[in-house]
Order: C-alpha cells, then sequence, then structure tokens
C-alpha cells in the first residue's frame, strides 16, 4: 500500500511547489519585459498650475486632494528604500506599503541599517531597474545628494525629508515639521517628530506619485 501512495504523494507535493514557483514568477517577475509606467487619472485644479509649470528646485503648495483621482497603471514598480529604526521613519515605511498594497504595486524593499551600507543600498536599489524608488529616513539625505546627480534616468520621491538642490529625477515631499535637508543645513522648518502622522505620510506618498506619474519633478511638494 505504501508504495502505491507514495508517488501520489510526490505528485501532490510537486505540484505544490509548482504552483508556488508559477505565483512568484508571475506579474512581480522584474526580469521580463516591462512597459513604460503611465498616469491612469488626471492631476485635478490646484496641484500645479499648467500654464506656467514650477521652476527647477521649486517648492509648489497643491490644493488638497488634486491628487486623488491619480493612480499608477499596472505593474508599476516600486522599490522602498529605507533607512532608520526611529518612530517617523516607520511611520513613512507603512505609508509606502499600505499604499503599494491599496494600489497593486510590485514593491521591493532595500533598508540599510548602518552608515557603511547607505550609498551601497542607493546603488543596490537601482539595480533593481525599478520606475521609482521611494526614500524613507533622514539617513538617506546626504547619500542621495552624492548619487542622485550622476543617474537622472532613474526618478527618485523622497518622502519626509528633501534634498536641497534636487536634480529633474528628484522629487519631495513634506511638510512644516518635515523637512531635513542633510546635515549641517538649516531646516526649512522647525523639525517635529510628532507632525510623522500616518495621514500625513499618506498624502506625501500620494501627492509624490501623482507628481511624478505626471513628469512634475524635481520640485519639493509642501503638504501644508
Amino acid at each position: 500500500m505504501r508504495s502505491r501512495l507514495r508517488p501520489a504523494g510526490i505528485l501532490v507535493a510537486a505540484v505544490a511547489t509548482a504552483a508556488l514557483v508559477n505565483g512568484c514568477s508571475s506579474g512581480d517577475d522584474w526580469s521580463r519585459p516591462h512597459a513604460a509606467p503611465t498616469a491612469v487619472g488626471a492631476l485635478g485644479a490646484g496641484f500645479v498650475d499648467p500654464t506656467a509649470p514650477p521652476a527647477p528646485e521649486a517648492t509648489v503648495t497643491p490644493r488638497p486632494g488634486s491628487w486623488d483621482d491619480v493612480h499608477p497603471s499596472k505593474g508599476y514598480r516600486v522599490v522602498l528604500l529605507t533607512a532608520g529604526k526611529d518612530p517617523q521613519t516607520q511611520t513613512l515605511v507603512n505609508a509606502v506599503t499600505d499604499w503599494a498594497e491599496e494600489e497593486n504595486v510590485s514593491l521591493r524593499t532595500v533598508t540599510a541599517t548602518k552608515p557603511h551600507e547607505f550609498v551601497p543600498s542607493i546603488s543596490k536599489a537601482m539595480d533593481l531597474a525599478p520606475d521609482l524608488i521611494i526614500s524613507a529616513g533622514n539617513d538617506l539625505i546626504d547619500p542621495l545628494t552624492v548619487v542622485s546627480p550622476n543617474h537622472l534616468d532613474q526618478q527618485f520621491l523622497v518622502v519626509g525629508a528633501e534634498l536641497a538642490e534636487p536634480t529633474a529625477n528628484v522629487t519631495a515631499a513634506d511638510w512644516t515639521g518635515a523637512s531635513f535637508r542633510g546635515e549641517g543645513l538649516g531646516m526649512s522648518s522647525s523639525y517635529d517628530p510628532a507632525t510623522f502622522t500616518p495621514e500625513r505620510a499618506t498624502r506625501a506618498v500620494r501627492a509624490g506619485v501623482a507628481a511624478v506619474l505626471h513628469g512634475v519633478t524635481g520640485i519639493v511638494l509642501w503638504l501644508d
């Protein structure tokens, strides 16, 4: 009896294994060809003035909710690049992961835990060839300032902080109390950890992605 049941058991296990492999290698397989992402939905009135696009490095204050109708196209690939265990960074990380789940975004995470890992972590994120890298954590600002100008074909979104002099491929979304610009540089507002609420972090992610999808990049979105 055991000799007849054993092949059946092996067959069941093989089928289960094949199902797992197929599931992992479906639309989430980043090695496959990938269509350029597009924006699903338009920016609402008050996001920016279409007759006078913001200048590079400008700070703009979009009308609340003017980004609500914008969503990424199917198969949008995002790397969450993060460093830091502080509550503020964790709030940002949660906002990105929740948004990715809600929007059915293909998300991968690269985490740096030590200073010597910061620059290599950016390289690792870029090596995955995502449509967008979202950075969460003040520790990554100075490394991004060094790396991002040399990779203008890669789009970055910084949430809860900003680069002092962003290139056209770096967009930031922050608010009063969340405007770290790098070591040795003054804040554009007083830093206040209490302002890092889930609601603000979610707005930053959604508004920032909407801007990137519509090509409104290289600026700071001020979301107060």
